[in-house]
């Protein structure tokens, strides 16, 4: 049976891919899709290169289906039908896609803060090669490096904890706090704070980029972790959102739909990086052989939020096909649409379009 579903072509030669598209699908010729019939569409929209068929469970078909009937009468009209292939079917088969490179500088791989003195003991260094081989092998949109880049007086560095005074609630005081302790800084309002050793210093060695990492010519570098009086895990902003970088107005002025995240450290600026990028609203794929991180439950932590938010985890060799719109996951599908109900977000803001208009 599914050999006869019809294929989905947003290329076609009379230049009516849309309504060749429905009426492909429009079985019974009625001029709506009903329930069944999307069901079709979403079989040939979720597959991978090979043709496998990914599943999607019968209440987020519906969920999906519900987004595009958006006057409730259990149908997709042809009206309705120009919305769900502007925004999400066109988007599914031909995404706008962003490699993000979170971090990887010296300090994180050999340096003052290298990875492999944490507890879980991975190795900065071996994600260069598979990253550097999807920088060579697949044709991204954009590519994004971020860089920490602290203030010698960052209130993170270990070595800078009698700076500020500590709230009275802080579990360690500043004569007992080691690397890697937690302690809450006086606020207003008070903050949590991991110590971490002094690490990417502006315009030290540490904090340029490591060697062996290809910088692509038109790579986008993005700092972060500017100011001194807090930190900045996630490349969107800081740990207390009180201010952005530069990040999501130029994923926006690119209109990326999809973010390919990796690097270091995986349950620390990477996690927090994907995390916030769903969020936000963007379609998040991360890549994990192209991570390391600093603790292994932490990491495992990492992962849950992803994939509880609708992200995707995945390999770097499923990348390509992915990124060209061969491999389209339900999950991002599904991610998409459940965005496009939410006018503030950046997928439905992306080419002006709102569910029920």
């Amino acid at each position: 049976m599914d050999s006869l579903i019809p294929s989905i072509v947003i290329d076609h030669p009379n230049g009516s891919a849309m309504d060749a598209c429905f009426t492909a699908f429009d079985k019974d010729g009625d001029g709506r899709l009903n329930l069944a019939e999307f069901t079709l569409i979403c079989r040939a929209l979720f597959r991978n290169d090979r043709g496998h068929i990914y599943d999607v469970p019968a209440e987020r078909l519906e969920q999906i289906f519900s987004v595009f009937d958006t006057n409730d009468d259990g149908y997709i009209d042809r009206d309705e039908f120009k919305f769900c292939w502007n925004q999400w079917i066109k988007t599914i088969v031909r995404p706008v896609n962003a490699f993000l490179i979170v971090d990887v500088q010296n300090d994180f791989i050999s340096g003052s803060l290298d990875i492999s003195n944490c507890s879980a003991q991975q190795k900065g260094h071996e994600i260069l090669e598979p990253v550097n081989n999807l920088l060579d092998t697949v044709d991204f949109d954009a590519v994004f490096y971020s860089l920490d880049w602290h203030p010698s007086d960052h209130v993170s560095f270990i070595d800078n904890v009698k700076m500020r005074p500590l709230d009275e609630t802080s579990p360690i005081d500043a004569d007992s706090a080691q690397v890697f302790d937690t302690v809450i800084f006086a606020g207003p309002p008070p903050m949590k704070q991991r110590l971490w050793p002094r690490h990417c210093v502006q315009d030290s060695w540490g904090a340029e980029l490591h060697k062996d990492l290809k910088v692509m010519d038109n790579g986008i570098k993005v700092y972060k972790g500017t100011n001194p009086e807090v930190d900045s895990y996630s490349v969107f902003w800081d740990n207390k959102k009180l201010s952005d970088t530069t990040l999501n107005a130029q994923l926006k002025m690119k209109g990326t739909t999809d973010i390919y995240v990796c690097g270091l450290a995986y349950d620390v600026c990477v996690g927090a990086t994907a995390v916030d990028a769903l969020s936000v609203g963007y379609r998040t794929i991360l890549i994990d052989d192209c991570c390391r991180g600093t603790d292994f439950k932490d990491i495992e932590n990492t992962k849950e939020k992803v994939v509880s938010s609708h992200g995707v985890i995945v390999q770097s060799n499923e990348i390509k096909a992915m990124a060209e719109g061969r491999d389209r996951r339900p999950e991002l599908g599904y991610k998409l649409a459940m965005e496009l109900k939410n006018p503030d977000s950046v997928l439905s803001q992306r080419n002006g379009y709102r569910a029920g208009e």
